[in-house]
């Protein structure tokens, strides 16, 4: 008997291992090798002159005045459109799970951008924001004077309102599906003390739904990065310097067959992304002990 369960478990090793070749091989091919290989082009000096270097290319890169504004940049998106979008996509979230009235309507309106491509979302956006759009049309109506909105301080307002209007309605998604998972009796339970909403939400609907928050954040988080494509349709290679990610820089010094720069500030996002979800997964895991 031993060894038949031994070899049963060989074989459903064996057979589990065949099944998910095919994605380990794709994720080593396309993700691990080519982060190994960017890894080993940042402590290098360059494609053509190998010899390590250390860290001398990473102090560079902290020096460089280029990649500091890209940075603060990309930090200030992450840390103004992450909160906006989660709090936006929970109140939205919430409005539709009680089934309002024009419910429908409304999350038709946030689920519409997810399967619209995102050139065409960004024209929409210029069509509004140009300065011959309709935010100025508007604004020459009642006698104020028009802002070039794309070419301005404004634009970084415009790149978090359109990377909000982009993925909240995935979020909203995941929301609704977290409220659905709450039992209706802890409400009744909790009714018998107190009707007030802020207590429910306090005492029942946060603690409850804290799994999909974190995992909503991450996401929220990772979104962040890609919304390059929407500031390299919106302004192009350089933009107005308040929407110059690091993504442009990234992008830049490929066209400029700067491998090493680049895989150094690839290699630099990946521990941002890493200390930021860290930090969220230990938040969660502080508020899951006091919740206890």
């Amino acid at each position: 008997m031993p060894t038949q369960s031994k070899k049963l478990r060989r074989r459903e090793a064996l057979t589990g291992v065949l099944f998910s070749s095919p994605a380990i091989i794709g994720i080593s091919v396309f993700f691990v090798i080519p982060f190994i290989y960017a890894v080993y082009l940042s402590f290098i000096r360059s494609v053509n002159i190998t010899g390590l270097v250390g860290f001398r290319n990473y102090l560079d890169m902290i020096q460089n005045p280029t990649f500091q504004l890209a940075a603060w940049n990309t930090a200030r998106f992450i840390f103004v459109a992450v909160p906006l979008i989660m709090a936006f996509s929970f109140i939205v979230a919430l409005l539709l799970f009680k089934k309002l009235r024009g419910t429908r309507f409304f999350s038709s309106v946030f689920v519409f951008p997810l399967v619209v491509p995102v050139a065409s979302v960004v024209l929409f956006f210029q069509i509004i924001f140009d300065v011959d759009g309709l935010v100025n049309s508007l604004l020459t109506t009642l006698n104020f004077a028009g802002i070039d909105w794309l070419n301005s301080e404004y634009t970084f307002s415009v790149l978090v309102i359109l990377y909000i209007w982009k993925n909240c309605g995935y979020n909203i998604i995941l929301f609704l599906a977290a409220l659905n998972t709450i039992p209706k009796e802890y409400y009744e339970v909790l009714s018998l003390e107190t009707n007030n909403p802020f207590k429910r939400m306090y005492h029942v609907t946060l603690p409850m739904i804290s799994p999909y928050i974190f995992f909503i954040l991450c996401i929220s988080i990772i979104n962040t990065f890609k919304s390059f494509r929407e500031a390299f349709i919106l302004g192009g290679d350089y933009p107005h310097t308040s929407i110059y990610m690091i993504q442009h820089f990234m992008s830049n010094n490929i066209r400029n067959l700067n491998y090493t720069r680049m895989s150094v500030a690839a290699v630099l996002v990946f521990i941002a992304i890493t200390i930021l979800v860290l930090i969220a997964f230990r938040f969660r895991t502080h508020a899951g002990e006091k919740d206890s």
